[in-house]
Formats: C-alpha cells, structure tokens, sequence
C-alpha cells in the first residue's frame, strides 16, 4: 500500500495546501481577519481549513513558555511544527501570530514547499493598535506591568517581501479578506 500523496489530498480537498501566516502588532486585527477569512473559505468555497490562533496556543501547547526572545523563538518553532502537519494534511492553515522576528518566520518558511507559506503583514500603526487595545495590553505594558511587549518594549521586524499586505486600518474586513481569496486564486490554490 502506497502512502497518500499531497496530490491526492489536493484532489480530494479540491484545492492546494496553503499555510497563511498573518503577523502584525497585537490589534492589528489578525485573528479578526482570519476568522473572517476562514468563514469566507469554508462556507462560501467549501475550502478545508485549520485556524491556528497564537492566543490559544499560548494556553496549551506553548504554555510553558514565557514572552522572552528565546520563548517567543520557540513559540514559532512549535506553532511553525504544527502548521506544516495540518499543511502536509492538505488543509489551508490560517495563523495568527505577532511573530515579532523575521528570523522566525523565515524558519517557518523553509519548512514548506515553494509557494506554500504565505506570509500575510497585517499593517496597522501602533498608534491605532493601542487606541483598540481589545485585551488591555498596550495599557499594560505602558504601565510596566507586561515587560518585553511587542511594539512597546520589544521590537517588531516587519515582512521585507511578505506575499500579502492587508493595511487594516484603511481596508474594511471584507476587503482585506477579498485580497486574500483574490491572491489563493491568482496561484491557483483555490479554484
């Protein structure tokens, strides 16, 4: 018996894996534009896909890490892991990540075929980002209660090239979550 091959899982999902790494500040709306997206995916093109939500990672798989360099390093590591695994499965893994490092998502990168990590840049000033502060954070970390905070304390290296930038300050939802389809389909991921 032969193993499944990435072939037969595209043919039989009806579309290309594809992982969507949405970095950007803490409010910039990531994990409000992929949850967006995934819904647009699965309900509107019946796509089959995996929402892998750093927050939510950070409870369980990475919860023993802690917010220094090397934690955040190995926090992608882990979460870059998982994703190539739900990629091999032939779904398209939606993530959010700050993924403040580029080093990081680089790693990430290697680890998938040519033209299956799209890296998506989730552009918003910090400006705005603190003025949403949807978890309180940024007045946290204002007020020294949260060290090493992304944007505040700890730098952020934004995508040089990402495949993607969503400037979601200026785009409604629904037009950030268009481009992406619109780019899934120029490459033939979704038909």
């Amino acid at each position: 018996m032969e193993p499944i091959s990435a072939a037969a899982r595209s043919q039989l999902n009806g579309h290309a894996p594809a992982v969507l790494w949405l970095t950007g500040y803490s409010g910039s709306g990531k994990s409000t534009i992929a949850a967006a997206l995934e819904y647009r995916l699965v309900h509107e093109l019946r796509a089959h896909t995996y929402l892998l939500d750093g927050d939510i990672l950070r409870t369980g798989l990475n919860r023993d890490l802690d917010f220094s360099d090397a934690g955040r390093k190995e926090n992608i590591r882990r979460s870059g892991e998982v994703a190539h695994l739900f990629f091999d499965a032939g779904l398209i893994v939606l993530t959010t990540f700050i993924s403040p490092f580029r080093a990081d998502r680089a790693f990430v990168r290697s680890l998938m075929p040519a033209g299956g990590f799209i890296e998506i840049y989730v552009r918003c000033p910090l400006e705005v980002c603190e003025d949403r502060d949807p978890k309180g954070l940024y007045k946290k970390a204002r007020q020294g209660q949260i060290p090493l905070f992304t944007g505040i304390s700890s730098p952020y290296e934004a995508p040089e090239n990402p495949e993607i930038i969503l400037d979601s300050a200026e785009t409604p939802l629904d037009g950030c979550t268009t481009r992406v389809i619109e780019y899934l389909r120029e490459r033939q991921i979704i038909r």
